[in-house]
C-alpha cells in the first residue's frame, strides 16, 4: 500500500490533480541517489499529461541542468529565490532578487558563513555551494560525518543571529536574506509560466516533500504527502504531511505516482464503463 490511511487519497481527488511538485533531496533521491522508478515516476507523469516541478533547495547550477535534461515543466531552487524552466528554444531563468541585492546578500553571506562553521565544530559549506545564487547551505550529513540535531540547532541558531532566514532540510541547513521560501518559488513559476494563479488552482496540485524546509508547502495545499523518512523531522514542524508513503525516499514517491495514476485510471474506466 502506497500511503498511510489509503481511504482518503480517493479517485475523485486523483482526477483533479493536474500538477505535482516534488522536493528532490531523499523525495525523489535514496542515500543520495536517484533510483530508476522515482525518474521513471516523473516520465508517467509527464506522459499522462501531469505538470511537473521539482522544489529544491539545491543551486541554480542544478536547476540549470534538471530544467534542460529531465522530464519536468519547470524548477524552483534555492528554496524559492529562483525558478527555471525550458521554453520552445532555451532555457527562461527568473531571479527573486536582482543581480545587485544578489551580490551583496552574498557577501553578507559569505561573513556569516565564518562564523558559524566556527560556532558549530564538524560543519562545513555544502559541496554545491559555488553553484548557489541567493543562499548559503552548511551541510551536516551529505559529506560530512552526521551532526547531532544540537548541532543543527546550532547552525539554525548562528543563522538567525545574523539576522538570516533559514529552513532545515534532510542533508542542509539553507540560509539566505530575503523572504520567500518554496511556496514564494512556485507561486512565481506557475505566473510566469503559464500565467495562472496558483492559490486559484490548489486542489490540482499534489505536493510531495520529507523535511522541515517543505512546511510552507504542506501548510499550504490541500493535498500533500511526505515519504516514510519525513517521520524523522515531524517534531521540527507545526504543518504535517497528509499522507505518509509506506516507503523512503525515491521509492516512497515511485509508490505514491503509482497509486495516483492507478486511480486516475480506474476513475476513467468507471465513467467508461
Amino acid at each position: 500500500m502506497a500511503v498511510l490511511d489509503p481511504d482518503t487519497l480517493t479517485p475523485q481527488i486523483a482526477r483533479k490533480l493536474t500538477g505535482v511538485f516534488c522536493d528532490i533531496d531523499d523525495t525523489l533521491t535514496l542515500h543520495g541517489r536517484l533510483p530508476p522508478e522515482s525518474y521513471q515516476a516523473l516520465w508517467r507523469l509527464h506522459e499522462a499529461g501531469i505538470r511537473v516541478v521539482p522544489v529544491t533547495g539545491r543551486p541554480a547550477g542544478w536547476v540549470d541542468h534538471i530544467a534542460r535534461m529531465w522530464p519536468v515543466d519547470g524548477v524552483v531552487g534555492e528554496n524559492g529565490g529562483l525558478w527555471f524552466w525550458m521554453g520552445e528554444d532555451r532555457l527562461q531563468r527568473r531571479f527573486l532578487q536582482s543581480e545587485d541585492e544578489r551580490a551583496r546578500n552574498r557577501n553578507r553571506l559569505t561573513a556569516l558563513a565564518a562564523d558559524i562553521l566556527a560556532r558549530v565544530p564538524g560543519t562545513a559549506l555544502a559541496s554545491d555551494q559555488p553553484y548557489r545564487e541567493l543562499d548559503l547551505a552548511v551541510d551536516f550529513c551529505e559529506d560530512v560525518p552526521p551532526l547531532r540535531d544540537s548541532a543543527i540547532d546550532g547552525i539554525v541558531a548562528g543563522f538567525e543571529a545574523g539576522g538570516a532566514v533559514c529552513k532545515v532540510s534532510s542533508i542542509h541547513v539553507n540560509g539566505w536574506y530575503g523572504q520567500f521560501d518554496k511556496l514564494t518559488g512556485c507561486k512565481r513559476l506557475v505566473a510566469d509560466r503559464w500565467g495562472e494563479d496558483l492559490d486559484a488552482h490548489l486542489e490540482s496540485w499534489l505536493y510531495v516533500g520529507d523535511s522541515a524546509n517543505d512546511e510552507p508547502m504542506f501548510a499550504h495545499f490541500p493535498y500533500t504527502a511526505g515519504v516514510a523518512n519525513v517521520r524523522d523531522f515531524l517534531p521540527r514542524m507545526k504543518a504535517h504531511p497528509r499522507w505518509i508513503t509506506d516507503r523512503p525516499g525515491g521509492h516512497g514517491f515511485a509508490d505514491l505516482i503509482d497509486q495516483v495514476l492507478a486511480l486516475r485510471d480506474a476513475d476513467l474506466q468507471c465513467a467508461h464503463d
